[in-house]
Order: C-alpha cells, then sequence, then structure tokens
C-alpha cells in the first residue's frame, strides 16, 4: 500500500491548516496516511554558529527526513506568516536541507495553504512553488483555500466549488502516486 506523509507547515495547536490537510488527506483512497504534527519535531533555531557546534543535525530533523524518503507522496499545507513560511518549518526547511540538499526527493506532492483572508495564503504558495523544485520537489498540484471561516466547517470544506476543486487536485496526486 502506498505511503503519503501528510503535514501543515504549523505549529499552531488550533492551525486552519492542519485542519485542511487533515481534510485533503482523508480524501486519498488505498493509502497509508501518516499524519504528522511539527510539534513533535522540535529543533533548536538553525545558525551556522549552532551548526558548527553540533556534529551532527538535530534528531528531528533526520526523523522527519527519514519520513519523507519513506513515503510516496506528500500532503503539505503551510501557514504563511508575514507572506512567508511558519517558522517552525523555515528551521526544520533549513536543517534538513544540511542534511541532503534535495530532501524532496522527487515526490509527488500536492502543496496547499489557508489563511482567515482572502487570498488564502497565496503568496507562501508562490514562495514555495519557487523553491521546492531547488530541493527535488515534484509538485503535482497547489491548492489556496480562501476566507477559511466562511469556506471550513466541521472537518470539510463547505463551499461546493472550492470542494471540487481540492476533489480534482487529490485525484491528480493519486494518480501520481
Amino acid at each position: 500500500m502506498k505511503k503519503i506523509l501528510a503535514f501543515a507547515g504549523s505549529n499552531s495547536r488550533t492551525s486552519i491548516n492542519k485542519q485542511l490537510v487533515t481534510y485533503a488527506s482523508s480524501l486519498l483512497k488505498n493509502v497509508d496516511v501518516n499524519l504528522i504534527d511539527l510539534n513533535d519535531f522540535n529543533a533548536p533555531m538553525f545558525g551556522v554558529d549552532l551548526e558548527s557546534e553540533l556534529d551532527e543535525a538535530p534528531e528531528s530533523a533526520h526523523r522527519l527526513l527519514n519520513l519523507i524518503k519513506e513515503s510516496d507522496g506528500i500532503v503539505l499545507s503551510l501557514a504563511e506568516h508575514n507572506g512567508v513560511y511558519a517558522t517552525v518549518f523555515k528551521n526544520l526547511f533549513d536543517w534538513m536541507t544540511r542534511i541532503e540538499g534535495n530532501f524532496l526527493f522527487k515526490k509527488p506532492m500536492l502543496l496547499m495553504a489557508t489563511s482567515p483572508g482572502a487570498r488564502g495564503g497565496q503568496t507562501v504558495l508562490s514562495i514555495a512553488e519557487a523553491r521546492f523544485p531547488w530541493h527535488d520537489g515534484n509538485i503535482i498540484d497547489t491548492f489556496s483555500l480562501p476566507s477559511f471561516d466562511a469556506n471550513f466547517e466541521n472537518g470539510k470544506i463547505t463551499n461546493e466549488e472550492l470542494n471540487s476543486e481540492l476533489l480534482t487536485k487529490v485525484e491528480k496526486l493519486q494518480q501520481a502516486i
């Protein structure tokens, strides 16, 4: 059975991106979904001085990297903080690239974002779309859910058009894995 790694690029206990990634990954069929929480992957703040003091990257970065390696695909919903990745994601990203520069291993990926605002995290999505291919990212498709509170309730997307769009993109990922 194919293995999907699903997570939100957030450490908020009430993350709307975690709610979105949970829903999106539930739409996949005949796969084993490993839904993880970045709160379980604490790592010291990356810096070249700290890196030179350590014998190797933190164990948490190695664990996340191994989960990516072992997966057949990734569903990731990025939180947008001031137009860029949330610090927790960027920190793990930096550590993983020091272990393995091409840390995404060409795994088929559905890349998503949501926010309370009308743009739905589109800025962080465009940054990731430009950056991830440099690390062997294989972005099959992207999905932005605008105005989270107006379009998501009881664990699912309530706007039929947006839900249909997500279903199409999930099916596209399903075919790629």
